[in-house]
């Protein structure tokens, strides 16, 4: 078997809450993450046996904080300042203790270390002060990066740069002008999620979470009618208002932009088109996305290759081939070893350690 000299473990869309529960002792209907045991196992099987002496980076590409999904004193809000994530993160470090212990004891040892790179739901890892409150809960100095992280031919993103209703203005991550304090410039997308995908999860926590659309839709049209037709009619309203402005809605988006948004606007987009495109550098050899919840490999001419990581989130499918809930805890391995020119990237699901028995997890 190949001798490995070092390893680094790329995941992305954990979304982590504030927990399983509020704060009053009833369940918490916005968290997505379940995993809390299997993320410390994964985290543990890296740090010992094999891996003890290793160098293993863990890179976590984007939406690894559901920021977006936390609310604000109560409040949902898109609206956010670097003192209200830090908020948000310090609730969610207390809601999963487990995982930030594994954590904290992952980067304990020298060989071990962790890379950051920002998503859509987690834009507030770009304050500087939420960057330093991270490290501070792990005790070590994460490597933090904004939108790409680039080595030994391999471009690691989190993927919504190439999409219209996600994409952030790289020149401007922040807004002060005319502001009491600083802002983040948030991408229509995250407006939307906010001021409007909320809503409807409050009713029906998993309406992002089904695939393929089309067929959700027309469940949704026949056992559902009227709460489709008034979801309708409220997306209308708010695209009208995000268009030309309102005495309550201060952001205004163009014509163009919002018609591009609905153009290229996917519940779960296809991201191996962009990645071709970034495999045209003759510079690249490997590109890896998350963002779009479905884990994906493909292959382009000798050595090019494009993974996703998928999530580690409940995807619920409608299509008869794969019908159910469909939980994969997807990540990339990159391996390193003396023989090879190039790590190698391998897709793999962490099925964590045998179980006699466990508590079902009712979402």
């Amino acid at each position: 078997m190949e001798e490995l000299s070092k390893v680094k473990l790329v995941v992305s869309d954990l979304h982590f809450g504030t927990g399983l529960r509020n704060q009053n002792g009833t369940k918490n209907q916005l968290e997505e993450f379940y995993f809390d045991d299997k993320f410390s196992e994964f985290l543990e099987f890296h740090s010992t046996s094999k891996f003890k002496d290793k160098e293993v980076e863990l890179i976590l590409n984007g939406d690894i904080f559901n920021f977006l999904q936390i609310d604000y004193k109560g409040h949902f809000v898109p609206v956010i300042t670097e003192a209200m994530t830090l908020d948000m993160l310090d609730r969610v470090v207390e809601g999963h203790p487990k995982i930030f212990n594994a954590l904290k004891k992952f980067t304990s040892s020298e060989t071990k270390k962790i890379t950051y790179i920002t998503g859509n739901h987690d834009q507030g890892m770009l304050w500087p002060k939420v960057q330093d409150r991270l490290n501070h809960h792990l005790d070590t100095n994460i490597n933090y990066c904004q939108l790409v992280y680039y080595f030994d031919g391999v471009h690691i993103e989190h993927g919504h740069m190439h999409e219209a209703a996600n994409r952030m203005n790289p020149k401007k991550f922040f807004l002060r002008k005319n502001l009491p304090e600083p802002i983040l410039n948030l991408p229509f997308g995250s407006h939307f999620f906010v001021d409007f995908v909320l809503k409807l999860k409050q009713r029906a926590p998993h309406i992002d979470k089904v695939r393929p659309f089309g067929k959700m839709f027309r469940w949704v049209l026949f056992n559902e009618t009227f709460f489709l037709l008034k979801s309708i009619v409220q997306m209308i309203k708010y695209f009208i208002m995000s268009a030309f402005g309102s005495a309550n809605y201060k952001n205004a988006w163009s014509m163009k932009t919002l018609l591009k948004i609905l153009l290229e606007s996917a519940i779960f987009p296809d991201l191996s088109g962009s990645a071709e495109n970034v495999l045209k550098d003759e510079r690249v050899h490997t590109v890896i996305f998350g963002h779009s919840h479905v884990y994906q490999y493909r292959q382009w001419g000798e050595g090019k290759e494009y993974f996703n990581t998928g999530t580690w989130t409940d995807i619920v499918s409608l299509d008869v081939s794969s019908l159910g809930k469909i939980t994969k805890l997807t990540y990339v391995e990159l391996d390193y070893s003396e023989q090879a020119s190039r790590p190698r990237g391998r897709l793999k699901e962490w099925r964590g350690y045998h179980r006699i028995e466990e508590d079902v997890i009712v979402s």
